[in-house]
């Protein structure tokens, strides 16, 4: 049986519907949808996306027999139209519009007009009795033609135009009159004849045929590939090509077109929004090149049309179940539909217009919540920029911690402090950030890096706040130490006022208006509680302070995922107490300093026990190397050695001797706690007492200490024999019994490996993804961001794995050590807590294997939550019911 490739619609007759969206592509298979429901469509044909996928494989020629089709699809057009296509006395004129599965607005092109010529140009001047409609439409098939198909710059065109409507002396096109026109149609054919080397085709087959490889061809144009990039789009799904008789909304004053929503795209409003034109052609509208009127307009322009037109909106809302985007043409006082599609909106009106139509019963609130796709939600829980405001931008870097801050550049940690006890909003820029920084962060208002990744200290640190942050922006080059950074010729020193996004990596130069977060209120904490009602996974969130903890309940989320125990010392005199632990010459020494850090500890700690009452709190203990706590620069290492009391050589040399070749691999983790076991005794202690007092009072305390960097199971039983011993002896001393986990987080592909024999000793594990993804694919976080990009260009990487979860390689560690340690101990606990367990595909991933929680930064437990809940309910809803038609 013959391929088939093309499928007719027309009449109140369509071969295809909108289930095969597919094959048709989005805009195709509507097309024939309203066909069928009996809305006036001018008819027409649909090339399948599968053609478009043959012209490629076959060297950007026509599969054989796809020319013969089209023949007989333009034959069948005539009959529907009384009319044939390149009559000189009464021309058939099509479109031919790209049409690719999902909606691309703006990537893919369109040629209007298609079959005018010099002969059948003067055959709509007498069918229509309007010269200058003839013309005008004739201009523009030239001015569409030469930019679509022969790659003529628009440039070249507008130019003309606007120095024919300047020597007129007239704003508007609208304005020129016929002669006019007919002038600029010899002034486009001069263009093609000079840009593309060759006349304007005056074969309307020809044209037709040129149309449709050049549509083929869209699918692979920059704009196109880019927008495929951005919202991973599969390159080799193509694009359909619908070539339908043509309407025109340019026949005079009883004649427009216009775009509306069937509610409003940006707040969810439920009522009629859009815009229309009077005497224009659809291109004019999106083109901005006049000013539309309001759609509520047309009700007095046209009462009889409007209420066709609110009608026909009411159908499709009904039909589809959803808010829908159209696009209409008015031909003589007669309603024509050309385009329907699910209408793009902000994440606010996605919200508003899923919870309404559940509540008025078009969908269910299954439906409701598939709606709304989770990244959606990061417009909504960080200040962002105004998106009506023109911006300078002056450099891009990873967009690593969303929102928007706004401040005047500072470069140190101190800085920032200095100015935010003035009330001063600050933005801290660094080279990188490390631990040492991390006042100075409290204090920014976001933060801006030249080197890291969307894992650095930066990110990490930057999610957990809630703070902005561009990490690895290397378009610019810090001076901390003079205080400046530069972009190519251009200067920002100290005080300069920028703006940053973290959503998109833009730095801007100047204070930029911001838009507030939404509340998890109204129809946002409708949403999200539909969610909880479905997903199975549980959702907890990484809080290193009590700060955090508020923050963590105000989002809902049922615990603490990771609680990084070393960010705790770096507020006021606690690094003081830190520095004298790692300098000290013995462990009694060592206990002295961790008798000042224990109470501030447990202070802390008791602190989020009594927020989180109840709920599971994993503490892990210290982590990083030693040497991240000490000073770096001369006058650091100065300042340091007077508050001390010791020589600046004998911290100088205590700083190399800590420093390593590659800390991430080294002295760190559960590798302190062996070597020095009194910094995880004071932990311990810290944790016991803590819960011990708040159990006395009557709260229920729940810590799970979470021993880190365990690769084999010697080490975790080590440190459990410490944590065990310390938990009795704290125990006795109150009087009280605490319940608590010991677990370790698996970060290491040999802990995963080895996963049944390390469960014996724990009672939970915890996923450290962050980690678990440098150690599997041997590359550094912080470094990689040099070279990912390109990576991610050549499709050597279809992602970023520090941003979403690498299924194959990673993916396929955690699995082995969940069925081991599961295999192990039936019911071992266990949940994530890298960044991972905010980023929707990684949370599907996890719900997949089987974890009981995932946990991430405060800020994502509303997109956590939707993308659980999204992992359930995907495959079990139909399409129809969903509206993606």
């Amino acid at each position: 049986m013959a391929k088939k490739y093309t499928y007719f619609f027309g009449k109140g007759r369509a071969e295809g519907r909108a289930e095969q969206k597919n094959l048709l592509g989005g805009k195709g298979a509507n097309l024939h949808e309203m066909t069928a429901l009996k809305i006036p469509v001018p008819p027409g044909f649909t090339i399948s996306t599968d053609t478009c996928i043959e012209y490629f494989k076959q060297g950007r020629r026509f599969p054989r027999g796809l020319w013969s089709e089209v023949e007989t699809q333009v034959a069948k057009l005539e009959r529907a139209m009384g009319k044939r296509f390149g009559d000189p006395k009464d021309p058939l004129l099509v479109s031919v519009r790209s049409g690719a599965r999902i909606s691309m607005p703006g990537m893919m092109d369109t040629v209007l007009n298609l079959g005018l010529n010099d002969k059948t140009v003067q055959g709509l001047i007498q069918r229509s009795q309007n010269p200058r409609f003839a013309y005008d439409s004739y201009r523009r098939l030239l001015q569409m033609f030469g930019d679509v198909v022969l790659g003529i710059k628009k440039i070249a065109f507008e130019g003309l135009l606007s120095d024919m409507k300047r020597q007129k002396k007239v704003t508007a096109d609208t304005d020129l009159t016929a002669d006019d026109l007919m002038n600029l149609v010899e002034q486009f054919k001069e263009v093609v004849r000079r840009e593309a080397g060759r006349d304007f085709p005056q074969d309307p087959q020809e044209q037709l045929r040129m149309a449709i490889g050049a549509v083929f061809e869209s699918w692979h144009n920059k704009r196109a590939i880019e927008y495929r990039r951005i919202y991973k789009v599969p390159d080799d799904w193509g694009t359909a090509v619908n070539i339908q008789a043509m309407v025109f909304g340019n026949l005079g004053d009883d004649s427009g077109t216009g775009v509306a929503f069937t509610r409003d795209p940006s707040m969810g409003e439920r009522r009629i929004y859009g815009e229309f034109l009077q005497n224009a052609q659809g291109e004019d509208v999106v083109a901005g090149i006049r000013t539309p009127r309001p759609i509520a307009d047309l009700k007095e322009a046209w009462p009889r049309v409007y209420r066709e037109f609110e009608r026909i909106c009411r159908t499709l809302e009904r039909h589809y179940r959803d808010m829908m985007d159209i696009e209409f043409t008015i031909e003589n006082g007669t309603l024509y539909m050309l385009q329907c599609r699910v209408g793009k909106r902000t994440a606010h009106a996605a919200i508003k217009i899923a919870v309404d139509m559940a509540k008025e019963r078009l969908i269910d609130r299954k439906v409701a919540v598939l709606r709304v796709e989770p990244w959606q939600l990061e417009q909504l829980l960080h200040p962002r920029i105004d998106p009506t405001l023109k911006v300078r931008k002056i450099a891009k870097g990873l967009a690593a911690s969303p929102g928007a801050a706004v401040g005047k550049a500072v470069f140190t940690a101190e800085e920032a402090v200095e100015a935010a006890e003035q009330h001063e909003k600050v933005i801290l820029v660094r080279p990188e950030t490390s631990p040492e920084d991390i006042a100075g962060m409290v204090a920014a208002q976001g933060i801006l890096t030249a080197r890291g990744g969307l894992t650095s200290h930066a990110a990490v640190v930057a999610r957990g706040m809630g703070k902005a942050c561009v990490a690895g922006c290397t378009d610019i080059v810090v001076n901390d130490e003079d205080g400046y950074f530069q972009v190519a010729n251009l200067t920002i020193r100290r005080g300069d006022s920028i703006t940053i996004d973290g959503t998109t990596g833009d730095v801007i130069i100047g204070a930029v208006e911001l838009t507030q977060p939404e509340e998890l209120t109204g129809e946002f904490g409708s949403l999200i509680g539909w969610a909880d009602s479905f997903r199975k996974i549980g959702v907890r969130t990484n809080a290193d302070t009590p700060t955090d903890a508020r923050v963590t309940r105000k989002f809902g989320a049922e615990g603490i995922g990771l609680c990084r125990t070393e960010h705790m010392f770096f507020e006021g005199d606690r690094i003081v107490a830190v520095r004298e632990m790692i300098l000290a010459e013995n462990a009694d020494e060592r206990r002295k300093a961790l008798a000042k850090l224990l109470p501030i500890q447990k202070q802390d700690f008791k602190a989020i026990f009594e927020l989180m009452n109840g709920l599971p709190v994993i503490i892990r203990t210290l982590d990083p190397p030693l040497h991240e706590f000490l000073p770096r620069k001369d006058e650091e290492i100065r300042k340091v050695a007077e508050n001390m009391g010791v020589s600046e050589d004998a911290l100088k040399d205590k700083v190399r001797y800590l420093q390593e070749f590659n800390p991430m691999l080294g002295h760190r983790g559960c590798r302190l706690g062996i070597s020095h076991p009194e910094i995880t005794e004071m932990q311990a202690r810290a944790i016991f007492e803590a819960a011990c007092e708040l159990k006395r009072e009557g709260k229920r305390p729940f810590p799970e200490i979470m021993i880190p960097l365990v690769s084999d199971v010697k080490e975790l039983r080590a440190q459990r024999e410490i944590v065990e011993r310390v938990g009795r002896e704290v125990m006795k001393e109150y009087g009280v019994k605490v319940r608590y986990l010991v677990g370790t987080m698996i970060e290491l592909p040999r802990a995963a490996l080895v996963a049944d024999q390390i469960a014996e000793a724990a009672d939970f594990f915890s996923f450290g993804t962050n980690d678990l993804t440098q150690t599997t694919f041997g590359l550094s976080r912080d470094d990689a961001g040099r070279f990912l990009p390109l990576y991610l260009e050549k499709g050597i990487l279809k992602t970023d794995p520090f941003a979403a979860l690498d299924e194959e390689g990673v993916g396929a560690l955690m699995r082995i050590g969940i069925e081991k340690g599961r295999r192990a101990k039936p019911q071992l606990e266990i949940g994530i807590c890298g960044e991972h367990g905010g980023e929707p595909s990684s949370v599907e991933l996890c719900h997949r294997l089987g974890l009981d929680y995932v946990s991430c930064s405060p800020y994502r437990v509303p997109i956590a939550k939707l993308a659980a809940a999204h992992a359930v309910l995907k495959g079990k809803v139909k399409i129809k019911e969903m509206g993606e038609k």
